[in-house]
Protein backbone atom coordinates (compact mmCIF):
# COMPACT_ATOMS: atom_id res chain seq x y z
CA UNK A 1 0.00 0.00 0.00
CA UNK A 2 1.42 3.39 -1.02
CA UNK A 3 1.75 6.34 1.28
CA UNK A 4 -0.95 9.02 1.26
CA UNK A 5 -0.51 11.90 -1.17
CA UNK A 6 0.81 15.17 0.23
CA UNK A 7 -0.29 17.05 -2.88
CA UNK A 8 -2.93 19.28 -1.19
CA UNK A 9 -0.50 20.18 1.60
CA UNK A 10 2.31 20.88 -0.87
CA UNK A 11 0.03 23.07 -3.01
CA UNK A 12 -1.00 25.02 0.10
CA UNK A 13 2.67 25.52 1.01
CA UNK A 14 3.41 26.84 -2.47
CA UNK A 15 0.50 29.28 -2.26
CA UNK A 16 1.76 30.45 1.15
CA UNK A 17 5.21 30.95 -0.33
CA UNK A 18 3.76 33.05 -3.15
CA UNK A 19 1.91 35.22 -0.63
CA UNK A 20 5.07 35.68 1.45
CA UNK A 21 7.12 36.68 -1.58
CA UNK A 22 4.35 38.99 -2.87
CA UNK A 23 4.26 40.76 0.50
CA UNK A 24 7.88 41.82 -0.07
CA UNK A 25 8.36 41.92 -3.85
CA UNK A 26 4.86 42.21 -5.30
CA UNK A 27 3.37 39.82 -7.81
CA UNK A 28 5.75 40.75 -10.63
CA UNK A 29 8.74 40.17 -8.35
CA UNK A 30 7.45 36.78 -7.24
CA UNK A 31 9.33 34.58 -9.68
CA UNK A 32 9.03 30.80 -9.61
CA UNK A 33 12.61 30.73 -8.27
CA UNK A 34 11.71 33.09 -5.42
CA UNK A 35 8.57 31.11 -4.62
CA UNK A 36 10.55 27.86 -4.63
CA UNK A 37 13.21 29.37 -2.37
CA UNK A 38 10.58 30.61 0.09
CA UNK A 39 8.86 27.20 0.10
CA UNK A 40 12.15 25.32 0.42
CA UNK A 41 11.46 23.42 -2.79
CA UNK A 42 13.10 22.97 -6.17
CA UNK A 43 11.58 25.11 -8.96
CA UNK A 44 10.69 21.92 -10.84
CA UNK A 45 8.50 20.85 -7.95
CA UNK A 46 6.61 24.14 -8.18
CA UNK A 47 5.93 23.40 -11.86
CA UNK A 48 4.84 19.86 -10.97
CA UNK A 49 2.03 21.28 -8.82
CA UNK A 50 1.20 24.41 -10.84
CA UNK A 51 1.71 25.04 -14.56
CA UNK A 52 2.18 28.79 -14.15
CA UNK A 53 2.62 31.47 -11.54
CA UNK A 54 -0.88 32.68 -12.40
CA UNK A 55 -2.25 29.24 -11.45
CA UNK A 56 -0.71 29.70 -8.00
CA UNK A 57 -2.33 33.13 -7.74
CA UNK A 58 -5.72 31.70 -8.73
CA UNK A 59 -5.40 29.07 -6.02
CA UNK A 60 -4.46 31.85 -3.57
CA UNK A 61 -7.83 33.54 -4.20
CA UNK A 62 -9.61 30.32 -3.24
CA UNK A 63 -7.46 29.75 -0.16
CA UNK A 64 -7.86 33.34 1.05
CA UNK A 65 -11.60 33.23 0.53
CA UNK A 66 -11.72 29.98 2.52
CA UNK A 67 -9.59 31.58 5.25
CA UNK A 68 -12.05 34.49 5.58
CA UNK A 69 -14.99 32.09 5.73
CA UNK A 70 -13.29 30.01 8.40
CA UNK A 71 -12.44 33.03 10.56
CA UNK A 72 -16.10 34.07 10.47
CA UNK A 73 -17.28 30.53 11.27
CA UNK A 74 -14.85 30.29 14.19
CA UNK A 75 -15.90 33.66 15.61
CA UNK A 76 -19.63 33.16 15.08
CA UNK A 77 -20.00 29.81 16.84
CA UNK A 78 -21.52 31.51 19.85
CA UNK A 79 -23.56 34.11 17.93
CA UNK A 80 -27.20 34.08 18.94
CA UNK A 81 -28.76 37.10 17.27
CA UNK A 82 -28.76 38.58 13.79
CA UNK A 83 -26.82 41.54 15.18
CA UNK A 84 -24.18 39.23 16.68
CA UNK A 85 -23.74 37.48 13.34
CA UNK A 86 -23.39 40.73 11.40
CA UNK A 87 -20.94 42.18 13.93
CA UNK A 88 -18.85 39.01 13.78
CA UNK A 89 -18.83 39.02 9.98
CA UNK A 90 -17.39 42.54 10.07
CA UNK A 91 -14.98 41.60 12.85
CA UNK A 92 -13.80 38.54 10.92
CA UNK A 93 -12.79 40.76 8.04
CA UNK A 94 -11.50 43.87 9.75
CA UNK A 95 -10.60 43.40 13.40
CA UNK A 96 -7.18 42.63 14.78
CA UNK A 97 -6.81 39.77 17.22
CA UNK A 98 -7.77 36.11 17.14
CA UNK A 99 -7.44 34.69 13.63
CA UNK A 100 -5.89 37.87 12.24
CA UNK A 101 -3.57 37.30 9.27
CA UNK A 102 -1.83 40.42 7.97
CA UNK A 103 -0.08 38.43 5.25
CA UNK A 104 -3.48 37.34 3.94
CA UNK A 105 -4.63 40.98 3.85
CA UNK A 106 -1.54 41.97 1.86
CA UNK A 107 -2.10 39.10 -0.56
CA UNK A 108 -5.80 39.98 -0.96
CA UNK A 109 -4.99 43.60 -1.84
CA UNK A 110 -2.39 42.48 -4.37
CA UNK A 111 -4.80 39.98 -5.87
CA UNK A 112 -7.32 42.80 -6.29
CA UNK A 113 -4.67 44.74 -8.20
CA UNK A 114 -3.92 41.74 -10.39
CA UNK A 115 -7.65 41.31 -11.05
CA UNK A 116 -7.49 44.67 -12.84
CA UNK A 117 -4.66 43.42 -15.07
CA UNK A 118 -5.44 39.73 -15.59
CA UNK A 119 -8.77 38.46 -16.92
CA UNK A 120 -8.48 34.99 -15.33
CA UNK A 121 -7.67 36.47 -11.93
CA UNK A 122 -10.59 38.88 -12.29
CA UNK A 123 -13.01 35.98 -12.89
CA UNK A 124 -11.94 34.11 -9.75
CA UNK A 125 -11.74 37.29 -7.67
CA UNK A 126 -15.23 38.31 -8.83
CA UNK A 127 -16.64 34.93 -7.82
CA UNK A 128 -15.11 35.29 -4.35
CA UNK A 129 -16.54 38.80 -4.02
CA UNK A 130 -19.98 37.63 -5.17
CA UNK A 131 -19.91 34.94 -2.51
CA UNK A 132 -19.02 37.51 0.16
CA UNK A 133 -21.80 39.77 -1.15
CA UNK A 134 -24.38 37.00 -0.82
CA UNK A 135 -23.41 36.23 2.77
CA UNK A 136 -23.31 39.90 3.72
CA UNK A 137 -26.68 40.57 2.05
CA UNK A 138 -28.32 37.80 4.02
CA UNK A 139 -26.78 38.90 7.31
CA UNK A 140 -27.71 42.53 6.73
CA UNK A 141 -31.28 41.75 5.76
CA UNK A 142 -31.68 39.51 8.82
CA UNK A 143 -30.29 42.27 11.02
CA UNK A 144 -32.68 44.92 9.69
CA UNK A 145 -35.68 42.61 9.90
CA UNK A 146 -34.86 41.85 13.54
CA UNK A 147 -33.79 45.29 14.76
CA UNK A 148 -35.53 48.07 12.89
CA UNK A 149 -39.15 49.23 12.98
CA UNK A 150 -39.35 49.40 9.18
CA UNK A 151 -38.06 45.84 8.97
CA UNK A 152 -36.86 44.44 5.68
CA UNK A 153 -34.74 46.62 3.40
CA UNK A 154 -35.82 47.21 -0.19
CA UNK A 155 -33.59 45.65 -2.86
CA UNK A 156 -32.10 49.06 -3.65
CA UNK A 157 -31.40 49.83 0.02
CA UNK A 158 -29.81 46.42 0.51
CA UNK A 159 -27.65 46.75 -2.62
CA UNK A 160 -26.49 50.21 -1.54
CA UNK A 161 -25.62 49.17 2.01
CA UNK A 162 -23.80 46.04 0.86
CA UNK A 163 -21.85 48.05 -1.73
CA UNK A 164 -20.90 50.59 0.95
CA UNK A 165 -19.73 47.91 3.40
CA UNK A 166 -17.74 45.98 0.81
CA UNK A 167 -16.11 49.17 -0.48
CA UNK A 168 -15.30 50.23 3.06
CA UNK A 169 -13.72 46.84 3.83
CA UNK A 170 -11.60 46.78 0.66
CA UNK A 171 -10.42 50.34 1.35
CA UNK A 172 -9.63 49.45 4.96
CA UNK A 173 -7.55 46.49 3.74
CA UNK A 174 -5.52 48.80 1.50
CA UNK A 175 -4.98 51.37 4.24
CA UNK A 176 -3.98 48.72 6.75
CA UNK A 177 -1.06 47.67 4.56
CA UNK A 178 -0.07 50.98 2.99
CA UNK A 179 -0.49 53.32 5.97
CA UNK A 180 -0.65 51.25 9.17
CA UNK A 181 1.34 53.73 11.20
CA UNK A 182 -1.25 56.48 10.77
CA UNK A 183 -4.35 54.33 11.27
CA UNK A 184 -5.72 53.71 14.80
CA UNK A 185 -5.85 50.13 16.08
CA UNK A 186 -9.06 48.31 15.08
CA UNK A 187 -10.53 51.56 13.74
CA UNK A 188 -12.23 50.00 10.72
CA UNK A 189 -14.28 47.31 12.45
CA UNK A 190 -15.36 49.67 15.23
CA UNK A 191 -16.18 52.57 12.89
CA UNK A 192 -18.16 50.45 10.47
CA UNK A 193 -20.18 48.79 13.20
CA UNK A 194 -20.82 52.13 14.92
CA UNK A 195 -22.10 53.81 11.78
CA UNK A 196 -23.97 50.84 10.37
CA UNK A 197 -25.83 49.53 13.40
Amino acid sequence: MGRPSNKPQRRAEIVQALMQVMAVKGYDGASIQEIAKQAGLAPGLIHYHFKTKQDILLEAVTQLSDLLKQRYLDLSKSAETAEDKLRLFIKARLAKGEGENQQAVVAWVMIGSEAVRQTEVKKVYLEAMKEQKEVLSELLQDYFQSNHPKGKLSEKQLETKVAFIMSFMEGAFSLSITSPEIMPENWAAEELMENLL
